[in-house]
């Protein structure tokens, strides 16, 4: 299975990958009709910045407690976006990853955990972060290429 769309819709390829750029990423989620949300991370510096990002972009009920366990719990739920697929995609990731200590490995760590959690219910969870200069050590998520 070599197609992105395709890949997208694998709960078994869920995980955290990074990607050259995000055009081709969109175009799939959008012809799989994926659910997808952009998390722009270019002015964040801290876990409370982040977590704020990530519960706007993912529309989180009122009851996330801003902690990484609320995260966990969830990205591991997304009851309220009722899609079949997620793909969340991660912009900016510099600043965060720069300046946060240990909070962009915790970040890649729920990620990681939330993706596992979903493809073993069978369903597509995918975290990518828009690495133009691979400088993550990620799998890389593109068309075309084998997992």
């Amino acid at each position: 299975m070599s197609g992105l769309p395709e890949r997208l819709q694998d709960a078994t390829q869920s995980g955290a990958y990074r990607a050259l750029r995000d055009d081709e990423l969109l175009a799939a989620a959008e012809g799989a009709r994926i659910d997808f949300a952009r998390i722009t991370l270019a002015d964040v510096r801290d876990k409370a910045a982040l977590l704020a990002q990530v519960a706007a972009a993912l529309g989180f009920p009122r009851w996330f407690g801003a902690n990484w366990d609320a995260l966990e719990d969830c990205l591991t739920d997304l009851s309220w976006r009722e899609a079949r697929a997620h793909l969340l995609l991660f912009e900016g990731f510099e600043a965060l990853r720069d300046a946060s200590g240990d909070d962009f490995g915790v970040l890649l760590d729920v990620l990681g955990s939330s993706a596992a959690y979903w493809a073993e219910r069978g369903r597509p969870f995918f975290a990518v972060f828009v690495d133009p200069g691979q400088r993550l050590a990620l799998p890389e998520l593109s068309a075309g290429q084998a997992p």
